[in-house]
């Protein structure tokens, strides 16, 4: 079965700001080989949640696993997101769905922490 990703962020009135989770989906695609990977916002910006789900569709997915892009268990991760997946089941009952789970806590994101706490270091010279 054909298998989509739709990475969900939350969006930004800033243009520049999107950008950066479609550098993510490129980085996901390249990594994980699923030919699908798109991107959508819940809100600020376009395509909207729904019209990620339309772009997978119209690649033929037959599966699409919803990945929620935010840091924080919020009503965007507890309330909207479930709703957006809903309301797409019964507007595409032959595909199926599966909700990931958010960024939330993890060792990695801890390690870009620290990442970027070096990199500030080297900047300011703060040795």
């Amino acid at each position: 079965m054909k298998t989509a990703v739709l990475l969900m962020a939350h969006g930004s009135r800033i243009p520049e700001a999107n950008d950066a989770v479609r550098e993510i989906a490129v980085m996901v695609k390249e990594m994980t080989g699923f030919a699908i990977v798109e991107v959508s916002f819940r809100e600020q910006h376009l395509p909207n949640i729904q019209q990620g789900i339309d772009a997978c569709a119209a690649q033929g997915a037959e599966r699409i696993i919803l990945m929620p892009y935010f840091l924080y268990m919020g009503a965007h991760v507890q309330e909207d997101l479930p709703a957006e997946m809903e309301a797409a089941k019964r507007r595409y009952p032959d595909i199926e769905f599966a909700m990931g789970r958010h960024l939330g806590v993890h060792r990695k994101l801890a390690e870009v922490v620290v990442e970027r706490i070096a990199e500030t270091r080297a900047q300011t010279g703060w040795h």
